[in-house]
């Protein structure tokens, strides 16, 4: 035993079935079916909530131990501080605040693990050891909003392909960061290569002159920095402020409004343009006063509204059935009433000649048009036009947008502007069908897409990837809100909401509460808003040394090709600057680099400066409507030689990983033909498992992972089962909707996505989180499952049974009245800080809706289980199991 173990009590014959749920790592060389255990609550409740301790005190000696240093006793807090966030609900990533040394801690590992039966109040322990053994990761993202699956990164392009997963880092550019500098001036820039000053600069106090960290380049500072000295630094060369926004007027202009073009469906039935109406009408109420305001209808025919003729309704028509040009926008709609149009050049807004007067005509203030604007919602209704019995409706969504399109293009080309789209079935007239108007004719399928027999597929996706090309041209945004039973062409549409940074909210009903809450989210001034801004750019600075392949998420390339660039290209590439026509708090961008240093004798001995240095530049209009740039500049070090495994061990981020695995293999099923996703997933974790895992050769019992990547194959096993890899069951449009979503979210979301969260209520604890399997379903408990996109409370069928006598309702129940109330409690405050807003399913056992929780549960138990737990269910599937999973895994990583 190791030494120190004997005085705290460490079993020294543990239980299996006790220690296989805590622990998560091979016991005696038998790998434990786990799953990481969920969050209980969010990021933001956790930060202001206080943790909660256990019962029990700790032990002294233990405590004194950590105090001095002691190695063994700051693993074991670390790893007691990993059961302690499960069992007690603090965030997910406090595991993170350790670094576990790889080679001789299994043992320790498993013992610490039983420290948590006899430590109770652990946070002295837990704050003393995360101030000694302190990974970055957490506070690296709560500081820059980055976070990376390699935090020491392999040197060489060799050693790069060997560790798998790419040298990447998810960015949310516009992540809400406390105590932010927002320095009234303009950034200071390097000659060369145009990056900003920062903390990692060299600077010369003397001589006035700093050193570019990326080129090298000597730069002179401005007279208005010739106070300069090691005791008077401005705010971007501060140490902690790697992260900081300039706004200047000389450089960012006036304060623009924001503004929003509603693009109304009218081919439903009158009970859906109710529920449209009613929640367009709570939307314009919540509109900013000084934004501009433009309304289309569409149906069989496009109805461009006049709102600024407030003595009666008017309208300008368009035929559904061919696309608008611009040229036709400005002659039919008397952009140039008493003028003669210019014959030559573009014309585009109030410098190319149009007046502000007949712009205002179509776009006008909120403040302005509220009466009018609310007129003609109230007056809409469904496309008089009759559709056959044996038809669809003539529905020319195409022509719609393409008509919002021009217009923004004709009034505001460069402003930041949303284009609202609000489509209620599919389009069957005009530019972009997605289907024929006869019902005979079913629209596409996954099956009809992969055998190339959905004959409008590719030519929707043509025109709509123009739009994309025009709207990313003009700064534009396309946002979509799909509510139908039908599909309405999520997946054509995707190019132009991806490429634009748009919003996308799936539903079943305009009158459901996920479209509902989620429109009404946007325009809320709350802590949780979504802060949407617009007309970003996004430019990349790195070392010498290191490349960009590209990047999967809402942007849009820019072209800039620059040294910078790599010959790979992965997502948008070929360029080191991205259009993001629209963003908000919680966008994030996956970024994919390639290390461009080759294998040499340079490579292998370490040089004075082993540092690889990245910045991001985000120029982008502030939701309050001025221009702002954001700087951030990030430094991670880099390793060489096999000798250094455990530094990269020591460094990896498995939550990352998994997030970036996650977008590449969405990427990859879109891009490349005949693209085996399973299999591709499979070879990466066992060349991943074969180069960092610790093994006998040729005997699986022997394998073992480090604690900091034995989570990773469990978020590997759950991706491979995930709605972003099983196409089956689900639409290409919820396929599509999935997809943008997953590329989109920061990776503590996409963790969720990938691997939803359980917690368990019951009588006889509190609630906690328990395993993502079968065998957490039990009769008498109520399990709530978070998969992000649906919230599941699941009753156990004797507390359903209860519930349906009416217990909770008479005296001396009121336990179990109040734990009926605590899953909603839990599930109304996820609800209310996500976005989209999830769907809420409240489903019993045994019933047909537990079919929610069931399609994410680990199928331990299956109709070929020989003896399945009484009270709990069984899993009608023939997938196999994460145990099967890992003892394959070892069996083919030890080869």
């Amino acid at each position: 035993m190791t030494k120190g173990c004997a005085s705290f009590g460490v079993l020294k014959n543990p239980n299996f079935s006790t220690v296989g749920w805590l622990l998560g790592r091979p016991i005696n060389n038998f790998p434990v079916r786990a799953s990481r255990f969920s969050r209980s609550r969010s990021r933001s409740r956790s930060r202001s909530r206080s943790l909660r301790p256990f019962a029990y005190p700790v032990d002294p000696a233990f405590t004194r131990a950590i105090s001095c240093g002691d190695n063994w006793a700051i693993d074991a807090a670390a790893a007691v501080a990993v059961l302690y966030e499960r069992c007690a609900g603090v965030r997910w990533s406090l595991r993170q605040a350790f670094v576990y040394p790889s080679p001789t801690t299994s043992t320790i590992y498993l013992q610490a693990r039983f420290l948590c039966l006899t430590c109770g109040s652990l946070l002295q322990l837990l704050y003393k050891a995360a101030v000694l053994k302190m990974s970055e990761f957490l506070d690296l993202e709560l500081q820059d909003g980055i976070r990376m699956p390699w935090n020491v990164i392999p040197g060489t392009k060799q050693e790069t392909v060997n560790c798998v997963i790419p040298v990447s880092a998810i960015y949310t550019p516009l992540k809400p960061i406390s105590d932010i500098p927002v320095l009234p001036y303009s950034p200071l820039r390097c000659r060369m290569c145009r990056s900003i000053l920062n903390p990692f600069s060299i600077v010369d106090y003397v001589a006035k002159i700093w050193v570019c960290s990326f080129c090298f380049q000597r730069n002179q500072f401005p007279q208005h920095y010739s106070s300069i000295s090691e005791n008077n630094l401005p705010a971007e060369l501060f140490p902690q402020y790697t992260t900081v926004e300039y706004i200047s007027s000389t450089e960012t202009g006036p304060i623009v409004p924001p503004v929003f073009i509603f693009v109304v469906d009218t081919c439903m039935i009158e009970e859906e343009i109710g529920y449209l109406k009613s929640a367009l009408a709570q939307a314009v109420e919540l509109l900013p006063d000084n934004s501009l305001v433009g309304f289309i209808t569409f149906g069989t025919y496009v109805q461009v509204h006049e709102l600024g003729f407030g003595l009666l309704p008017k309208s300008y028509v368009f035929k559904g059935t061919k696309e608008v040009t611009k040229e036709q926008i400005l002659e039919q709609m008397c952009f140039f009433a008493g003028k003669k149009m210019p014959t030559t050049g573009v014309i585009a807004g109030t410098r190319d000649g149009l007046s502000s007067e007949s712009i205002s005509r179509f776009l006008l203030p909120a403040s302005e048009c509220e009466f009018v604007l609310n007129s003609v919602i109230e007056e809409i209704q469904k496309d008089p036009w009759p559709v056959p019995a044996d038809q669809r409706a003539s529905r020319c969504t195409g022509a719609a947008l393409s008509v919002a399109a021009n217009l923004l293009g004709v009034c505001v080309p460069g402003s930041g502007a949303r284009i609202m789209a609000f489509v209620g079935g599919p389009s069957t007239e005009g530019p972009g069908p997605i289907v024929s108007k006869s019902l005979s004719e079913p629209i596409r399928s996954h099956k009809d897409l992969d055998k190339d027999s959905a004959p409008l597929y590719d030519k929707a996706v043509k025109f709509y990837d123009q739009i994309a090309k025009q709207l990313v041209h003009q700064g534009h945004v396309l946002d979509l809100f799909a509510c139908a039973v039908d599909q309405v062409g999520v997946a054509e549409m995707k190019v132009a909401i991806e490429k634009t940074g748009g919003i996308v909210v799936l539903a079943e009903s305009f009158g459901h509460s996920v479209f509902k809450d989620s429109l009404l989210r946007i325009f809320q001034s709350t802590d949780d808003n979504l802060g949407l801004s617009f007309n970003g750019i996004l430019e990349i600075n790195c070392s010498k040394d290191v490349k960009v392949q590209g990047i999967i998420g809402p942007c849009s390339s820019l072209e800039k090709k620059s040294p910078l660039s790599s010959d790979t290209v992965i997502g948008q590439g070929n360029t080191s600057a991205w259009k993001m026509c629209g963003l908000d708090r919680k966008t994030s961008l996956c970024l994919v680099y390639d290390i461009a240093k080759k294998d040499g004798p340079d490579s292998i001995a370490q040089s004075a400066n082993n540092q690889f240095y990245f910045q991001f530049l985000t120029y982008y209009q502030h939701n309050e409507g001025q221009m702002r740039l954001r700087s951030t500049t990030i430094s991670r070090r880099w390793v060489s030689g096999d000798n250094h495994v455990e530094e990269l061990v020591a460094g990896f981020d498995q939550e990352a990983a998994a997030a970036v695995m996650a977008r590449l293999v969405s990427f990859k099923m879109e891009t490349e033909v005949d693209f085996d996703p399973v299999r591709w997933l499979d070879r990466a974790l066992i060349r991943l498992c074969s180069k960092f895992g610790d093994y006998q050769k040729e005997t699986p019992s022997s394998f073992s992972l480090s604690p900091r990547l034995s989570i990773f194959p469990q978020f590997i096993f759950n991706l491979r089962r995930s709605q972003f890899v099983q196409v089956f069951n689900n639409s290409p449009d919820e396929t599509a909707y999935f997809r943008m979503m997953l590329d989109r979210e920061n990776v503590t979301n996409t963790v969720v996505m990938i691997q939803p969260s359980l917690i368990s209520y019951s009588f006889q604890s509190g609630p906690e989180p328990v395993l993502l399997d079968a065998t957490a379903i039990a009769s008498d408990k109520i399990l709530l499952l978070d998969s992000y996109f649906t919230v599941v409370i699941f009753h156990g069928v004797t507390i359903a049974q209860w519930r349906n006598a009416g217990y909770q309702d008479q005296e001396g129940h009121e336990v179990f009245a109040q734990l009926l109330k605590a899953p909603h409690e839990e599930a109304n405050l996820i609800i209310k800080e996500r976005f989209p807003v999830p769907r809420l399913v409240v489903c019993d056992q045994y019933g047909s809706q537990a079919r929610f929780l069931l399609a994410k549960l680990n199928p331990s138990v299956t109709y070929n289980s020989d003896n399945p737990s009484p009270g709990g269910d069984v899993i009608f599937t023939d997938d196999v199991s994460f145990q099967v999973f890992m003892d394959h895994l070892q069996r083919l990583a030890v080869q």
